[in-house]
């Protein structure tokens, strides 16, 4: 690709964007900076000036693409009038985090906390920060459902956002495993039948 005259702001997002598709694609420790340069037209020197080394572009893609994109799906329980039952269950029945498009994938949070948290700090602060963040915004929705009688009273906050998270997350892990649509769906079936008998007697009558 030849290189297009851009401004050092739309240079550095091209190279960010660029970078999370190979990283989505072949694993953060497989991918190519050859081919983030050649999908980008960019000089390899105009890379480096941007992120001194591959490490640090990967933690820019975490911390600039693919946590503010999943943090986009949750934002929205942080809406005091929201009910969080229906509003989670309609997260669910999206299927699938806006960046993601092939089920064979999987998420790349996921992705990279399976492949890179064991291995490297960096990685692991920040996926976990983000999927500790993710429990917390569903554990105060949920408490706020109780206040607002949504929520049953005698549901676990803390356990039900644990479950939540592990059970989106597992649900893509088991379907890019299987590549197959029906395991997501199946998956993501089963965790709203659970998020909707959190519900209140009131809610369900």
């Amino acid at each position: 690709m030849a290189q297009t005259a851009r401004n050092p702001d739309q240079t550095r997002e091209a190279l960010l964007l660029a970078a999370f598709e190979e990283i989505y694609q072949q694993g953060f420790r497989k991918a190519s900076l050859d081919n983030i340069l050649r999908r980008t037209g960019v000089t390899k020197g105009a890379l480096y000036h941007h992120f001194p080394n591959k490490l640090a572009l990967g933690y820019a893609v975490v911390d600039e693409i693919i946590v503010p994109h999943a943090a986009r799906k949750w934002q929205r329980l942080l809406e005091d009038s929201l009910n969080p039952i229906d509003t989670l269950i309609e997260i669910g029945e999206e299927r699938s985090f806006p960046i993601e498009r092939d089920v064979s994938l999987g998420c790349p949070i996921n992705n990279l906390a399976q492949e890179m948290s064991g291995v490297d700090e960096g990685f692991r602060d920040r996926l976990n920060g983000f999927l500790d963040r993710w429990r917390e915004v569903i554990e105060h929705a949920l408490q706020r459902g109780q206040v607002n009688g949504l929520v049953r009273d005698d549901v676990d906050t803390h356990e039900a956002a644990a479950f939540i998270v592990a059970a989106f997350e597992g649900a893509y892990g088991l379907a890019k495993c299987a590549c197959s649509e029906e395991v997501l769906h199946t998956c993501l079936d089963g965790l709203n039948t659970y998020v909707n008998s959190l519900r209140t007697s009131d809610e369900t009558d």
